[in-house]
């Protein structure tokens, strides 16, 4: 396969730094851009210079473990499923807390080249500030490997731990990756597609309070600046929801025309949430649409039959947010509760992309909540300005049991609730079913809250394409 000129200045780049006797590299590629290839390059070259007898690699999901492996497998011309005569294999990083002694001591015996993808999900520079991927690595793979490879798109941590394997800098915490391909250049370069952010806003918003006191707000912003409504109650809301899935689907029929294989993602943000979209896709917007979630048996099935396939959409939580390959979705929209830099960026890669249709248009439609409009107002920062808080180390004998780790802590914590939602719909060229007005998250109600809130004004939405050519 002839490479991409990106991919072929990062090998020379990463041979040459492991030549030069350093043993771990970091490559910052933008999502899309084609990171497992120019992986899969450097452990080709690595085992034809005869430097490593095997590869392992690791990945956050079964579904991009997949695609690791088949994408290796081809390039090596050899068994890549850990079996007799297989070159290595791909596991996910879950899988690393199963491993016993005898597969790592595969490392202590042989040359072997270690490739993490999306690396961003093991932190720690020590055991104190480890979790339970990072301290796997700590322990086993950092000073036994022959070379490793790490590979992201977000290379940070909402939760402003370091990254495993990562240098920073002194006194700022700026990480330092030894190749950097950015959105902007991979744009330019005609590697990825140019993205579109559609944020979803309202002119007039009306909350009443238990005392029946009103206020009215302009926007979004204003509204979760100046009251309790959350944006847990936004995402929702089914006027608000409609109104996301009719301007994606109009999009979306919009490049069919062109692209008649084209499709679109929605990440929603619970299993129940997923379950209503889905039913509004095809019920309301007579769309085909599908539903991969973790209550689904063997999801990574699913996830491939819709790749190959030629269904509209495909709802999802948490499945298809990171590392999937699936170049025919050309139209996102980020319904999730989830607000971090790192899964915003994500998800907007599942777009970007490129494949041999006509139309490489890529449109990501979401609410204006203030951080997702900062986030879009700088995509074309490779490393956004998040700082990294290292803990100081304590003296540890690991010979005599590992460092226990606190319970894993969502990053995601739950949001002020509301107690009843109602959304104008003025602008719809059909009345709201009555059974469609006034989704409540029971999940997330409290029983102290009483508000309720009107969006009495229309829609408007603000398209930021950074990229896109002043002239």
């Amino acid at each position: 396969m002839q490479l991409r000129q990106w991919q072929l200045e990062c090998v020379n780049r990463a041979l040459k730094h492991f030549n030069a006797k350093h043993r771990h590299f970091l490559c910052l590629a933008t999502p899309g851009a084609g990171k497992t290839i120019m992986a899969a390059e450097v452990a080709g070259q690595l085992l034809e210079n005869d430097l490593i007898d095997f590869v392992l690699c690791f990945s956050p999901s079964i579904n991009i473990s997949q695609g690791i492996k088949s994408a290796f497998s081809k390039r090596l011309d050899c068994r890549f499923d850990g079996l007799i005569g297989a070159i290595g294999c791909s596991f996910t990083y879950q899988s690393m807390l199963s491993f016993n002694e005898d597969f790592w001591r595969l490392l202590k015996r042989n040359r072997v080249l270690v490739v993490f993808d999306e690396i961003h999900h093991c932190s720690g520079s020590s055991l104190e500030d480890a979790n339970a991927w990072g301290e796997e690595i700590i322990l086993n793979i950092q000073n036994q490997a022959e070379y490793s490879l790490a590979l992201t798109g977000t290379p940070w941590r909402s939760d402003q731990a370091p990254i495993a394997l990562s240098r920073y800098t002194d006194p700022n915490t700026q990480i330092q990756c030894d190749y950097i391909y950015g959105l902007r250049e991979a744009v330019a370069d005609g590697v990825c597609r140019n993205p579109k952010i559609v944020l979803i806003d309202n002119e007039k918003i009306s909350v009443t309070d238990k005392e029946n006191e009103t206020k009215t707000f302009n926007s979004l912003d204003a509204l979760f600046k100046g009251s309790s409504v959350s944006y847990q109650s936004v995402i929702k809301n089914d006027v608000a929801v409609r109104h996301t899935l009719k301007l994606a689907t109009n999009k979306l029929n919009d490049i069919k025309l062109h692209n008649p294989n084209a499709a679109g993602l929605i990440v929603a943000s619970s299993v129940e949430h997923a379950t209503h979209i889905l039913n509004i896709l095809r019920k309301e917007f007579a769309q085909t649409a599908e539903i991969v979630t973790y209550k689904e048996q063997q999801p990574s099935l699913r996830i491939d039959a819709f790749r190959n396939g030629v269904t509209n959409w495909i709802v999802s939580v948490g499945m298809i947010s990171e590392g999937t390959d699936i170049p025919r979705l050309q139209v996102c929209c980020h319904l999730s509760r989830v607000k971090t830099e790192l899964y915003f960026r994500q998800i907007l890669g599942r777009v970007l992309r490129k494949n041999k249709s006509r139309n490489q248009e890529a449109w990501l439609y979401t609410f204006a909540a203030p951080k997702l409009v900062e986030f879009a107002n700088r995509i074309a920062e490779e490393i956004p300005e998040i700082p990294v808080v290292f803990r100081e180390p304590i003296r540890t004998d690991v010979s005599e049991g590992r460092v226990k780790k606190p319970p894993l802590t969502s990053e995601d914590p739950h949001p002020t609730t509301v107690g009843e939602l109602k959304f104008g719909r003025d602008y719809l060229n059909e009345p709201t079913p009555s059974h469609l007005i006034g989704l409540v998250s029971l999940e997330y109600s409290s029983p102290t809250a009483s508000l309720s809130f009107e969006l009495l004004g229309g829609f408007r939405e603000k398209v930021v394409s950074t990229f896109s050519s002043p002239f």
